[in-house]
């Protein structure tokens, strides 16, 4: 059912056997994409009303219908359940509280000539928000990309989901975007979606930057508005990796790899141990859990095509070929996961210790499931506040600072030919009549 490796021979082979085909995108995808594009470009709300129509499985009757009033939101925070909402609350505090310590901050300092150097942190403007939807809710999505926007000052967090028939959004995923702070929302999905956030139409003003993953059109139509506006990043299947001693439980292990492996065939599940009885516990323990697993059917095609078990000599060569993958998630499923930590170079999120599930960081934790993927890890960084404010440099000279650079200023414009860039710095040295500051 799963493929197994053995690592001591060589771990780049592994490696190597693990690597995926670049992901080959059918021609008619980025023609489509490419048309809907253009049309939401050209003709703005008739064209994003036309492709909702056809893909979406409902018809607005006007462009106003794909709004969402404030009502839509109340309604839908008291249809949902007190034991739902109560865990929506939970996670959004704990969302809140991790992103507030990681928020990006101002900063100065002064040099010896006493001039001032430093940075600004401000809030991008409007950020837009896709969360997949349709055939099923996603509520920890909304909170996840919402509450950090929110938190880094965004005053204007537009949702756009794709609505089931007659326009319908699920209650919980309108009840959690009330809670993490969405200001408007509208029907819309796919890349006629991305293309209304990011060109603007009659009723929807474009934004700064839009995040949150979506399917394969989705993905394509934010690569191709990049530049137009941001993003976050151009997200692939998820994946796990664990790193597992003797000390593991093999029925936490299956779990683990069970609950990536029913996201989606393509997803990736991986046990990379030091421990040789490890591997047939783990595989028994996937065969039972596999039994009673109402997604078992996108499980099996998972763990078929992308899992495997990885024998390795010792726990210092499990982190090197987890550092070679850069998976989204990383558990170190060990005696002393702490230990290991300081080796890990590339990872979306690291999960310390048996009483961590990768589970947690997908809901309560709260660090951001939002993560890097494909190898991502070794350059990107999980979504973060970081991603909804931009920085701006701050300098202001002091005359002896200015005075102390004039010389290196001269040299440094000269070599490159830019005689009039050093002059913008003389003249005030040679007109200022010797003033100090």
């Amino acid at each position: 059912m799963i493929r197994t490796f053995d690592a001591r021979a060589g771990i780049d082979a592994v490696v190597a056997a693990l690597e995926r085909s670049p992901e080959t995108v059918a021609p008619e995808i980025h023609r489509t994409v490419d048309a809907i594009l253009a049309a939401v470009r050209a003709r703005g709300d008739a064209a994003v009303c036309e492709h909702t129509a056809r893909l979406d499985g409902w018809t607005p009757a006007r462009p106003g219908d794909l709004a969402l009033a404030p009502v839509d939101f109340e309604t839908a925070g008291r249809a949902v359940a007190p034991d739902v909402r109560a865990a929506l609350e939970y996670a959004a505090e704990r969302i809140e509280r991790y992103h507030a310590a990681a928020m990006p901050k101002s900063w100065r300092i002064t040099d010896e000539h006493g001039s001032i150097l430093g940075q600004e942190v401000r809030a991008l403007d409007r950020v837009g928000v896709y969360v997949p939807g349709g055939r099923a809710a996603y509520p920890s999505t909304v909170l996840m990309t919402v509450i950090p926007a929110r938190v880094a000052g965004v005053k204007e967090i537009v949702l756009v989901t794709p609505a089931g028939a007659g326009g319908r959004i699920e209650p919980v995923v309108l009840a959690a975007a009330r809670i993490a702070g969405v200001t408007e929302g509208y029907r819309i999905g796919g890349a006629q979606a991305v293309a209304a956030l990011a060109y603007g139409t009659s009723l929807i003003r474009k934004v700064d930057k839009i995040v949150g993953p979506g399917n394969i059109y989705v993905a394509l139509a934010k690569a191709r508005v990049f530049g137009e506006v941001g993003i976050d990043m151009v997200a692939g299947p998820s994946e796990v990796v664990v790193v597992a001693d003797a000390t593991a439980d093999p029925d936490w292990i299956a779990g683990d790899m069970l609950a990536q492996a029913e996201h989606d065939p393509m997803a990736r599940a991986l046990l990379v141990t030091d421990a040789n009885e490890l591997i047939p516990r783990v595989e028994s323990a996937l065969a039972r859990q596999l039994e009673t697993l109402p997604r078992r059917a996108i499980a099996v095609q998972s763990l078929q095509a992308n899992g495997a078990l990885i024998r390795v000599g010792n726990l210092d060569d499990a982190i090197t070929l987890a550092n070679l993958l850069a998976p989204e998630h990383l558990e170190l499923l060990v005696a002393a996961p702490t230990a290991l930590l300081p080796r890990v170079r590339h990872a979306g999120a690291v999960f310390l210790g048996g009483h961590t599930p990768e589970v947690v960081g997908d809901y309560v934790a709260g660090p951001n499931h939002v993560l890097p993927t494909a190898g991502t890890a070794r350059f990107a960084s999980p979504l973060s506040t970081e991603d909804f404010v931009k920085r701006s440099s701050v300098i202001e000279y002091s005359h002896s600072g200015l005075r102390a650079a004039a010389p290196h200023l001269k040299t440094l414009t000269r070599i490159e030919g830019l005689d009039g860039h050093g002059n913008a710095a003389a003249l005030r040295l040679d007109t200022d009549g010797g003033k100090s500051s």
